[in-house]
């Protein structure tokens, strides 16, 4: 078993910000089809990983916090109330993206009697996937007026090889001027072109982030490691400066610092849906982390929340079940 807090060679109390008031989230938003026990009965709803993430930062950081979704949809109808879902949770979008030909991607859920989760995807000409395309610079301007970026190798997988090549150069100027860069693996083999592919830009993004998301699951699908110590040691050859890593209900372990004291994590003993369970983790570990707390409460606020959201149906809580459980 891993160390808790032995990645980077500090205490810890250098690596939680001063408060970051503007938060910016980028990546793909898709129509989400529930699929329930009845034939030609689903849900429609609307989601996406760093979607997800968003939301359920903006429901548990304080009024005087921004969070905003940049990304690309179309013109077209679903478009528009995807944005006014979004809107509707407080999340800006001022710096969403029109495409006039392309529509949002879809995605069907079904799940087991365990709560796990399939999918099935309509998103290979998803507006999403032109966020950096032809837009002069817009997009990446639009990002630099935030305090803390987050994105996810799912984001990655939806661009073009010169897109992301992009994207790293404008991080490495963004953190050079002083922003923050957040990321989350999320590995979907199928989005994209090859495993060699995937290995590179993740191990770049790791390289290239300030606060880590890796799931356990994830990376030793992607890189072949044994376990989570073997994860551990290779973010830790990465120079990964922060994080957690993501453990489902084993509860997540702390990288880059120490634990204040020992922590329980609640178990769930009933999971219904673990749709986002790992992107709600991440949520909740920001709202702590912009704030300013220290990892062992962006810990316990990441694993509460993914609690929370794994006894419900679908990626989003609908917001009565959500105020009434606060």
């Amino acid at each position: 078993m891993a160390v808790p807090g032995r990645l980077g060679s500090n205490t810890g109390l250098m690596d939680m910000p001063e408060t970051l008031k503007k938060i910016a989230c980028f990546g793909e938003a898709m129509i989400e089809l529930s699929l329930g026990a009845a034939e030609g009965k689903a849900g429609v709803g609307y989601a996406g990983d760093t979607l997800n993430t968003a939301i359920y930062l903006r429901r548990l950081l304080p009024a005087d916090h921004e969070v905003e979704f940049v990304s690309a949809v179309g013109t077209d109808p679903l478009s528009d109330r995807m944005l006014d879902f979004i809107s509707g949770e407080q999340v800006g979008v001022s710096h969403m993206r029109r495409h006039p030909e392309r529509i949002p991607g879809l995605y069907a859920i079904t799940t087991d009697e365990s709560g796990e989760r399939s999918f099935t995807y309509w998103r290979d000409s998803s507006a999403a996937r032109t966020l950096f395309a032809d837009d002069g610079g817009e997009t990446f301007a639009a990002l630099s007026e935030f305090d803390l970026v987050y994105y996810s190798a799912i984001t990655l997988a939806i661009l073009s090889p010169a897109q992301r090549a992009a994207l790293f150069d404008w991080i490495d100027g963004y953190r050079a001027a002083g922003g923050k860069v957040a990321f989350d693996s999320n590995y979907r083999p199928k989005l994209w072109e090859d495993v060699a592919t995937a290995q590179r830009d993740v191990e770049t993004a790791w390289r290239k982030c300030d606060v880590a998301f890796p799931s356990v699951d994830d990376e030793m699908e992607l890189f072949g490691d044994a376990d989570s110590e073997a994860v551990m040691r290779r973010l830790e050859g990465y120079g990964v400066p922060f994080g957690a890593l993501k453990r489902g209900g084993e509860g997540p372990l702390p990288i880059g610092a120490p634990l204040p004291e020992a922590q329980t994590y609640r178990m769930v003993e009933k999971v219904v849906d673990t749709t986002a369970a790992g992107d709600s983790f991440v949520g909740g570990f920001l709202s702590q982390y912009a704030q300013g707390a220290d990892i062992g409460k962006a810990l316990m606020a990441g694993h509460d929340c993914a609690a929370r959201v794994i006894t419900c149906p679908g990626a989003i809580v609908p917001k009565d079940i959500w105020n009434a459980e606060s």
